[in-house]
C-alpha cells in the first residue's frame, strides 16, 4: 500500500451483535450552570442506523459532540465493542473509528472530488526512495472511484470540482470521505437538510448502503418523515436526557412527537424498545 494512502471498505453483511459498537454511560455533561447532558445512556449496533432526536435545546447535539470528540464529558464512560476508551479530541474520535459529517460538511469547493476526499491524507509515490516523492494521483483517483462504487454513488467525474456537484451530491462525497478511514460508526449532522426530493432521495439511499455495510449509524434529524425511512430505531432527547426509545417498525410520527413534546413523557429502557 502507499503511504498516506487507506483501504476502502468492503462490502458486506452485518453480523449479529449481541454488545454495542459504540455505548455511553451516564454521560454528564454542563457548561457553567447549565446541565446540558444529565445520566445520558446511548447505544447502537453494527448493521444499525439510530436516530437520534429532539426539540432545540434537548442535549442530542452535545451527545454528538461528545462522541465525536468535540467535548470531554465531566462524568460517564464511552465504550467501543464493549471495551471503555477515552475520547479527548477530535483525532482520538477518528482513531478509534468514529466518523462525523457535520451539516456543513466541510468541503473544499475549489477542489475536485478526488483531492477532496484525500484532503489532508493525501497517497504518495517515491520517485527515488527516501529522497524524492509525489503525489499518487492515479492511486488517489482509483481509490476515489472504488469507494464511490462501493457507496453506489454517482457523479459525472471525479475529476469535477464539488462546486459544481448538487446538495445531494456533496452530501454523499462528504460521507464518502469519511469512509476512506475505514470507521466503524458514522455520525450524521442532519444529513438532508436543505436538500429537495431527489436529493434527499439519494443521501437516505447512501444512509442505507452503509448499514448494509455493517457500519453504526447514527442521524440527527428534524425531519420525522426521513428518521423513519432509513432508521432501525429512535431515540428521544428532552431536556438533557433520554427520554425514550422507539423501534421504529412498530411505532409512528406522532408518538415521537408527542415523546419529544413532553405528551408522553416516561423514561423507557432500551429492553423496553422491541414493545413500542
Amino acid at each position: 500500500m502507499t503511504q498516506g494512502s487507506a483501504s476502502v471498505i468492503e462490502s458486506r453483511a452485518p453480523e449479529p451483535q449481541t454488545v454495542p459498537r459504540l455505548q455511553l454511560r451516564g454521560i454528564h455533561k454542563s457548561f457553567g450552570g447549565v446541565q446540558a447532558l444529565q445520566n445520558v445512556d446511548f447505544e447502537v449496533y453494527s448493521g444499525e442506523v439510530v436516530g437520534l432526536v429532539g426539540d432545540n435545546g434537548a442535549g442530542k447535539s452535545t451527545l454528538i459532540k461528545v462522541m465525536s470528540g468535540a467535548y470531554i464529558p465531566d462524568e460517564g464512560e464511552i465504550l467501543i465493542d464493549n471495551q471503555p476508551v477515552t475520547i479527548a479530541s477530535p483525532q482520538d474520535s477518528t482513531r478509534l473509528g468514529i466518523e462525523t459529517v457535520y451539516q456543513d460538511l466541510a468541503l473544499c469547493d475549489n477542489l475536485d472530488v478526488v483531492a477532496n476526499l484525500w484532503l489532508g491524507r493525501e497517497a504518495y509515490r517515491d520517485v527515488i526512495p527516501g529522497v524524492l516523492r509525489v503525489l499518487d494521483e492515479t492511486e488517489m483517483e482509483r481509490r476515489t472511484t472504488e469507494v464511490l462504487k462501493t457507496l453506489d454513488v454517482r457523479i459525472p467525474s471525479v475529476r469535477q470540482p464539488v462546486a459544481a456537484l448538487s446538495g445531494g451530491q456533496r452530501q454523499c462525497i462528504a460521507v464518502a470521505k469519511t469512509i476512506l478511514r475505514q470507521p466503524k460508526v458514522v455520525l450524521l449532522d442532519e444529513p438532508t437538510a436543505a436538500l429537495g426530493v431527489a436529493q434527499t432521495r439519494q443521501v437516505l439511499n447512501l444512509i442505507r448502503r452503509l448499514r448494509e455495510q455493517g457500519l453504526a449509524v447514527v442521524v440527527i434529524s428534524h425531519n420525522l418523515h426521513d428518521v423513519f425511512e432509513v432508521t432501525d430505531r429512535v431515540i428521544v432527547m428532552r431536556l438533557g436526557q433520554r427520554s425514550t426509545t422507539f423501534n421504529t417498525r412498530t411505532t409512528n410520527p406522532e408518538q415521537v412527537v408527542a415523546a419529544i413534546t413532553g405528551a408522553e413523557y416516561r423514561n423507557v429502557s432500551t429492553s423496553d424498545a422491541e414493545e413500542l
